[in-house]
């Protein structure tokens, strides 16, 4: 029987989003109802407010979160219900040629829900990355649930869901960061601290937080970096290269998704090195780089996909870090708020105010 609860709505382009009552149906083959216990605010929910992802309004926004399964449909064998998942938008098919060469990380064929979600009016909603999280339950493909330790805080644990993940799968599975390394990371919010974060844990030797904001660069210290420039006052490229003895980093990580920034990335890492962008650019920006450059500095060039992360695999090994007192994600958690607080939310994320706002329901 289909359930009616509280969910936040983007109604159209640049308009207020607002709380609406939501039908959540029973779910179908594969699919599975989650109780949500908390849901971080993204940018890439801003980016779906705002149009900027694509123009199928309504969407029900939220997608970085954790909760309990309340129901599955058939055929579901991966989750049950009780169990405390985090949510994640890569479902893996099993069956695509990136799958069958056994890289499902790169899958090209994931999966969401097939049931749409609804307005009481029969207005059909679209799920922000397949999840709709900013909502008290929720209708995912049982793929996207991923069992995790339940003795970890949802707060916490919802964050590995985006952005938290991305960043230190950027630096760990996408630029391959080990001991000793050299490491840049170019733009300071939540991407980029959790990827000054994965460095840190892989035992990097150095780790260089690159910034505007000087609120930003402190907090990067506090999640692992030993240098940091304020490229505002500062030419990043040379500050780098001066840390690293002359040579630039072994990786440079760009987190901001701007072709000058990325420019900044490709010369500020040392011959053979490699560059990751992880900064989520616009259709319209293009970057114009020497083709002998890109030939001679040798090196990679790599372009991370939610942190190249198989969630099966990296969210239970990063919650248990943190259980253990490894890596430490509460400092990610700036506040708490509720469903209500969620326009608030977007304005002091877009002035760098917070490192994350958590919904906690």
């Amino acid at each position: 029987m289909a359930q009616e609860v509280r969910g936040v709505v983007a109604p159209g382009k640049n308009r207020p989003v607002r709380v609406e009552t939501i039908v959540v149906p029973d779910p179908g083959p594969g699919e599975a109802v989650v109780k949500v216990q908390a849901c971080g605010v993204c940018h890439t929910d801003l980016h779906y407010k705002q149009g900027g992802i694509n123009d199928d309004f309504p969407f029900l926004l939220g997608h970085e979160a954790a909760g309990v399964v309340e129901s599955v449909g058939e055929g579901v064998t991966e989750v049950a219900p009780g169990d405390f998942v985090v949510l994640n938008w890569r479902a893996v098919c099993g069956q695509c040629r990136a799958c069958r060469r056994g890289r499902p990380q790169y899958c090209f064929a994931t999966h969401n829900a097939k049931q749409k979600m609804t307005l009481t009016d029969g207005t059909e909603l679209a799920p922000a990355l397949g999840i709709g999280a900013f909502a008290e339950k929720t209708l995912v493909a049982a793929g996207q649930c991923t069992k995790v330790d339940p003795a970890v805080s949802p707060a916490v644990a919802g964050l590995l869901g985006c952005g938290v993940m991305a960043g230190i799968g950027a630096a760990i599975n996408t630029g391959g960061v080990t001991r000793g390394d050299s490491v840049a990371v170019i733009g300071c919010g939540g991407v980029g601290d959790a990827a000054i974060a994965g460095s840190r844990l892989a035992g990097a030797g150095r780790i260089i937080a690159v910034d505007i904001d000087d609120r930003k660069l402190a907090t990067a210290l506090r999640m692992g970096a030993t240098h940091t420039v304020n490229s505002r006052s500062t030419d990043p490229v040379e500050a780098i290269r001066e840390l690293t003895g002359g040579f630039g980093a072994d990786v440079v990580i760009e987190a901001v998704g701007r072709p000058e920034t990325y420019e900044q990335a490709f010369y500020a890492r040392d011959l053979a090195g490699t560059v990751v962008l992880v900064g989520v650019p616009t259709p319209d920006m293009r970057i114009d780089l020497p083709l002998l450059d890109v030939f001679g500095r040798g090196g990679a060039l790599k372009s991370s996909w939610y942190g190249d992360c198989l969630p099966s695999r990296d969210f239970p090994m990063l919650i248990d870090l943190h259980l253990q007192g490894r890596l430490d994600l509460d400092s990610f958690v700036t506040e708490t708020i509720g469903l209500d607080d969620i326009e608030a939310a977007f304005d002091r994320m877009h002035g760098g105010d917070v490192l994350r706002s958590v919904v906690v329901l």
